[in-house]
């Protein structure tokens, strides 16, 4: 009896071990193998099984076969192979050809990818323009620069060689003591004047600094008092410019 039972046994379990190690790869031999491949697993299984059964007889040969075709089919299905290699069994796997390398779900399927909202640019602000100023204050008839008014000129000189694109107008005025002939004349020599300091002694380019007399025009203080025109004896000028 134990001789019967392991005659039908030994076929069985020789034909399952070379199963089990075949279906370990694909037929090509790159590829582990997946439920896909039963049919030649049970191919297999009963070459297998009838070679061994005809050791024994022609008689089993035939039930060799069909034993080794069954449990070679039965072993390539529950063999789970993962063809894409994203770390899901193929059985499982409902999304079998992910790209290498993709984040998937339990169920082999890629996550979803969220994008980030478009960053909202902020409008820059405005530049707010930089802006110095010059008055320079005479003496009554005169147009020659005092010499404490040079520093104030000297700070337009600089600001200027800062932002080379910038130009000024030097404006000249008088109180209303005199005629308007007069002191349209006298105007212009305390515009040229100052002119002249930018250009002469710090460098400005003639070109930029130009000149002009309103004489008693435009006056900023009474000129009914000696100190409202005091303040119109003056030069002004202004240069401004974006940071």
């Amino acid at each position: 009896m134990r001789i019967r039972l392991f005659r039908v046994a030994f076929p069985l379990l020789l034909a399952s071990s070379v199963l089990s190690g075949c279906v370990t790869t694909s037929s090509t031999g790159d590829a582990a193998l997946n439920q896909g491949n039963w049919p030649l697993c049970s191919a297999l299984g009963g070459l297998a099984g009838g070679g061994l059964g005809a050791i024994e007889s022609s008689a089993w040969a035939a039930g060799g076969a069909v034993a080794g075709a069954v449990v070679g089919g039965l072993i390539c299905y529950a063999q789970d192979g993962d063809q894409d290699g994203d770390g899901v069994f193929d059985r499982r796997d409902r999304c079998p050809d992910t790209p290498p390398n993709t984040p998937v779900r339990h169920n082999g399927c890629p996550l979803p990818v969220y994008e980030s909202p478009p960053e909202v640019m902020q409008p820059d602000e405005p530049a707010v323009p930089v802006r110095v100023e010059l008055d320079v204050k005479f003496d009554f008839d005169k147009s020659v620069v005092k010499e404490g008014s040079h520093a104030d000129i000297k700070n337009l000189a600089d600001f200027m060689k800062q932002y080379p694109q910038t130009s000024t107008v030097v404006e000249g005025h008088t109180d209303s003591i005199g005629s308007d002939a007069y002191n349209q004349g006298l105007s212009e020599r305390r515009a040229n004047a100052v002119r002249e300091v930018l250009v002469e002694q710090h460098g400005i380019e003639s070109n930029r600094v130009s000149a002009v007399g309103y004489g008693e025009a435009r006056p900023v203080a009474d000129n009914d008092s000696e100190s409202g025109r005091a303040i119109n004896r003056r030069v002004e000028a202004a240069v401004e410019a974006l940071p």
